[in-house]
């Protein structure tokens, strides 16, 4: 009988999970005999995953194929990319419309066509996330760490008074935050080494400055305050002793950067307008980027753009006062952003609108100050779309989106369902070859992975590699190791470096 999950049985497994990470003692790092010959030297310093929320359709992007203008009464399956491609600074590499800006620096980066997203299943995108994030596929009996966590234990912070691993762009009120709580953490290495987590990066400041018109005093009473709360919640209560000084470590990590000259760094206010503009072409002083989540049409989409602008402008000055793991994230909420169930093409085009002129500036602005060689920047997704296959052609999984017979709206012109055996993940910097192009995929339906497939242990295994972590670390848990790689089996895949 095959198992069909759901987010009641996605919350009730990470739940116990997490009770039982609040009882872990202190995780003691383990490297396997053969674990030195893997452990490389660091090309990367710094990691900034630019995070696109929602299943990216690799043809609509990265990977076009043969484009096909929308005409009323076409067939669902006529069209492959609803975008005609573009040309870039590298031969042999084509963008898709919209991503011209990237287009002009793909000379610095590498491209790889063929991540395949885990066999998990009825899809659900909290699953595929988590896995991403974590390296593993739900369920798990401990509380897996998000590989910023890792890379944030396992490094130690670049600037002791900055958080090594940030957190830029999601908030948790909304969709499914539950389940993205469930892998944006340190799990069971303990709460000093989760994320700093900015929602809105306009409001970035405000999170590294006390409240208007708190005292010192004041503030500090407010904090002796939060520690007896602390004492009675269930982490108090039952918490191991590793736990709550972690925590509290945690909170003192926190004070020591409110005083620190590095919270400037927080406040795009202090930036110059005409560099702003260059991450957000249209923006003023004081504009906010909030919307109603509308789902119809790309109205949401259209309204926020500039907000992950702002969030990789802030990612380049964290990078320069030393945070070790950023992620920014186009934000996952169900049926908005990258989540094209329909309005495929509108919303591509808007989102595309919304990441274009960011990443192509935050690699040249890293690029122009020194810092690109030491800094690796990942683009990724969870997974992909095409319009008819849910899944993967030889293993399709239970279809969530009813297609027409015809399509006679826009709204039915696009990527709908989830695909899992073709996706795209972008890389600059932090030692990656320049303008290589890695894999292949067909160029007609159902659009897989014909030749390089990566799957996420070699993923990971290769950001690692870049910050000088061995794919078999492991950290000591209930007894056992736990790898910072599936079973310690993860392989970085040589040819992304130069």
């Amino acid at each position: 009988m095959k198992t069909i999950w759901t987010r009641r049985d996605f919350l009730k497994t990470a739940g116990a999970a997490t009770l039982s990470a609040i009882a872990a003692s202190y995780p003691k790092k383990l490297l396997a005999a053969d674990g030195e010959e893997h452990t490389p030297a660091a090309t990367a310093d710094t990691v900034i995953v630019l995070w696109m929320g929602g299943g990216m359709a690799h043809t609509e992007t990265f990977d076009p194929k043969r484009y096909t203008p929308f005409e009323k009464g076409m067939a669902p399956d006529a069209f492959l990319s609803t975008f005609p491609s573009i040309d870039t600074a590298v031969d042999g590499i084509k963008l898709s419309q919209g991503l011209e800006k990237i287009g002009k620096v793909m000379d610095r980066g590498t491209l790889i066509r063929t991540y395949t997203a885990g066999d998990l299943g009825f899809i659900l995108h909290s699953r595929h996330q988590y896995q991403w994030h974590t390296g593993y596929a739900p369920p798990q009996t401990v509380a897996a760490p998000h590989i910023g966590a890792v890379i944030a234990r396992t490094l130690g912070p670049l600037n002791p008074v900055v958080p090594a691993f940030i957190n830029i762009g999601q908030r948790f009120d909304v969709g499914e935050g539950e389940e993205v709580k469930a892998f944006t953490s340190a799990g069971f290495l303990g709460s000093e080494y989760g994320p700093f987590n900015i929602p809105f990066p306009d409001e970035a400041a405000d999170s590294v400055r006390p409240p208007g018109g708190m005292t010192p005093g004041r503030f500090e009473k407010r904090e002796s305050f939060y520690k007896r709360l602390l004492a009675a919640s269930p982490l108090g209560e039952h918490g191991s002793d590793y736990q709550k000084e972690s925590l509290i470590r945690s909170l003192e990590n926190a004070y020591r950067l409110l005083g620190s000259p590095a919270a400037k760094a927080f406040d795009l206010a202090l930036e110059p307008l005409e560099q702003i503009r260059k991450y957000v072409p249209d923006y003023e002083p004081g504009r906010k980027f909030q919307a109603e989540q509308d789902r119809f049409g790309a109205k949401y989409e259209q309204q926020m753009v500039g907000r992950f602008g702002l969030g990789c402008l802030l990612a380049r000055r964290l990078a320069e006062v030393g945070a070790r793991y950023i992620e920014v994230t186009t934000e996952y909420i169900p049926f908005l952003n990258w989540d094209t169930h329909e309005n495929g093409h509108t919303r591509a085009a808007a989102m595309k609108k919304q990441i274009d002129a960011p990443i192509a500036q935050l690699v040249l602005d890293l690029e122009a100050r020194g810092l690109l060689s030491r800094t690796l920047i990942v683009l990724a997704s969870e997974f992909s779309r095409d319009a008819m296959i849910e899944g993967k052609p030889e293993k399709k999984v239970q279809d969530q989106v009813e297609i027409p017979k015809t399509v006679d709206d826009m709204k039915f012109y696009g990527m709908h369902r989830h695909f899992t055996d073709a996706g795209s993940v972008l890389m600059f910097g932090g030692g990656v070859k320049r303008g290589y192009l890695h894999g292949v995929t067909a160029d007609e339906r159902p659009c897989k992975t014909l030749e390089k497939r990566v799957v996420i242990e070699d993923l990971h295994a290769s950001i690692y590699r870049a910050v000088g972590i061995s794919p078999k670390l492991a950290y000591e848990i209930e007894k056992r190791p736990f790898y910072v790689t599936r079973d310690g089996e993860g392989k970085s895949i040589p040819e992304l470096f130069g």
